[in-house]
C-alpha cells in the first residue's frame, strides 16, 4: 500500500485541510490525527485438516469525544492496521455529519473467508470477539457488519459476548438478526441512504430520475441494494461489476432478474442479454450516475479522466484517491463523499442500538422514514455549506464534521477553542443533530 493509496494518511490529509480551513489551532489535529486505542489480537483457529491456523485481527478506536465508538468488521486478506485505523477516523466523520452520538472504530481479520467453512469462520469469529470483550460493551465501543461479514456473523459475535460478560447484552453489536434485537431496515439501510442522497443531489442538479442512467461498481450488500432501489426509483441501471465480472447493457439491465442470477451464480458475469465490460469501461460510461460500492482507491486519477457522470455517489469507503478527487472537482464532477453517502448504515445501527436500549422496536417504515429525513437533514446542510464557502461537497462534509467534534472536545476540556468567537457559522449546527 502506497502513501497515496493508503486510508490513513488520506484521512489524515482531509482533517488536517479542514483544521486549517476552519481556522482551528494545531491543537485540533494533534487531538484527533491518531486513534486512541489500536488493538491487535492473534486468533487460533482448529482447521478442518487437524491444523491450527492463527489468524491476525484490529480493532481500532478512534475517539469516544461524543460518545461510544461505532464501526464495523471487515473479513478480508487486505486488511491492514493503517486500514482500519483510516476507517476509524472516516467512521467518527460520518458519525459527526450525521450528528450520532458516536465516535468511530473500525476492526479487521486478515483472512479469505471464501477458503473458510462455516464452522472454522464460526470459530475465528467468536475468537476475536472473546480477545476484544474487555475493551467493547454498548458504553464503549459497538461493532457492526463491514466487508464479508453479515448478520449470521454478528449473531456468533454476539452470543460470544454474552458469554463472556454472563448476560444478554443486545445493543453490544447492530447488523444482527432480528430474533436477537436487530432492527427492520437495517439490512437495506446503507443502501437506501445512497438512493435518499443520490435523489437529492439529482433534484439539485436538475436531474429526472424517471429519464436517469447509473452504474453500479460492487455488488455486494451495498451494491445491490443501490442498485435495487435506484432502479424502483426509475433510474436505469446499464451496468454492474463484482469480483468475478460484470454484466452491462445500455438498454438497462431486468435488476431483480439480475439479483436471482447473481445469488444462484455468485457473479453477475453471463447474465443473460448482457456482455461483461472491465471497470475502467464501467466508469467511463456516459451515465448519470456512478455508483462506486466495493473497497477504497478504485477512482484513482486514471479513472477519475474516464469518467462522465454527472454524480459520483461514494457508496464504499474512500473509493476515490486525493489525485482522483482533485480531478473529479476540476472537472465539475459532483461527488456525494462517503462519510455522508455511505451514512445509511451506521444511521439505522444507531436506531437498533437505541431499539435494544429501549427494548421497544419499530415497524420498518418507521425505519425509513426517520433515515430519510436524518440522511436529507445532513445532505442539505452539507450542501449549504458548499454553495456559502465555495468548496466541494467532501471538503464541506469534513468542515461540518471535524467543527462537531472539535467543539464535544472543547466541552470535555479537552481543548480551549472559544466556539462565540471562532468561525461558528449556524449552518455547522444544522438539521441532523
Amino acid at each position: 500500500m502506497s502513501d497515496l493509496t493508503n486510508p490513513f494518511l488520506i484521512v489524515q490529509g482531509q482533517l488536517h485541510r479542514a483544521v486549517e480551513n476552519l481556522g482551528f489551532p494545531e491543537d485540533v489535529y494533534e487531538v484527533f490525527k491518531e486513534p486512541f486505542r489500536i488493538t491487535r489480537v492473534a486468533v487460533p483457529v482448529h482447521m478442518e485438516n487437524g491444523s491450527i491456523q492463527t489468524f491476525i485481527g484490529f480493532r481500532a478506536q478512534h475517539t469516544d469525544v461524543t460518545g461510544p465508538t461505532k464501526g464495523g468488521i471487515r473479513f478480508h486478506q487486505d486488511v491492514s492496521e493503517d486500514e482500519v485505523k483510516g476507517l476509524s477516523m472516516w467512521m467518527t466523520f460520518k458519525t459527526a455529519v450525521m450528528g450520532l452520538p458516536y465516535g468511530g472504530a473500525k476492526g479487521g481479520v486478515i483472512c479469505d473467508p471464501g477458503t473458510l467453512t462455516e464452522r472454522e469462520l464460526e470459530e475465528l469469529s467468536r475468537g476475536y470477539i472473546r480477545q476484544l470483550a474487555p475493551v467493547m460493551g454498548p458504553e464503549i465501543d459497538i461493532p457492526a457488519p463491514d466487508v464479508n461479514t453479515n448478520p449470521k456473523i454478528m449473531g456468533w459475535m454476539l452470543d460470544e459476548f454474552d458469554k463472556v460478560r454472563g448476560h444478554h447484552t443486545p445493543g453490544f453489536i447492530t447488523g444482527k438478526p432480528l430474533v436477537l434485537g436487530g432492527s427492520l431496515g437495517r439490512d437495506a439501510a446503507t443502501g437506501r441512504g445512497v438512493l435518499f442522497v443520490v435523489l437529492r443531489a439529482m433534484d439539485r442538479l436538475g436531474i429526472d430520475p424517471k429519464k436517469a442512467t447509473a452504474a453500479v461498481q460492487g455488488f455486494g450488500n451495498v451494491g445491490t441494494h443501490s442498485a435495487r432501489l435506484l432502479a424502483e426509483a426509475g433510474v436505469k441501471i446499464v451496468a454492474v461489476s463484482d469480483v468475478r465480472g460484470s454484466a452491462y447493457n445500455p438498454d438497462g439491465l431486468d435488476i431483480p432478474a439480475l439479483l436471482r442470477y447473481a445469488q444462484e451464480h455468485r457473479t453477475t458475469k453471463g447474465f443473460p442479454g448482457s456482455r461483461e465490460i472491465s471497470n475502467d469501461d464501467l466508469f467511463s460510461l456516459d451515465v448519470d450516475v456512478i455508483v462506486p460500492a466495493a473497497l477504497e482507491n478504485q477512482i484513482d486519477g486514471k479513472r477519475a479522466e474516464l469518467v462522465k457522470a454527472r454524480i459520483v455517489a461514494e457508496a464504499a469507503n474512500g473509493p476515490t484517491t486525493p489525485e482522483g478527487d482533485e480531478l473529479l472537482a476540476e472537472r465539475g464532477i459532483f461527488v456525494i463523499p462517503d462519510i455522508l453517502c455511505n451514512a445509511g448504515g451506521v444511521t439505522v445501527s444507531y436506531f437498533e442500538w437505541v431499539q435494544n436500549t429501549m427494548g421497544y422496536y419499530w415497524p420498518e417504515d418507521e425505519v425509513n422514514d426517520k433515515l430519510l429525513r436524518m440522511m436529507n437533514d445532513a445532505f442539505d446542510t452539507i450542501y449549504k455549506m458548499r454553495n456559502e464557502h465555495k468548496v466541494t461537497m467532501r471538503e464541506a462534509a469534513y468542515l461540518v464534521a471535524v467543527h462537531r467534534v472539535a467543539e464535544a472536545a472543547t466541552a470535555r476540556g479537552w481543548l480551549s477553542l472559544d466556539f462565540q468567537h471562532q468561525v461558528p457559522p449556524a449552518i455547522l449546527r444544522g438539521a441532523g443533530d
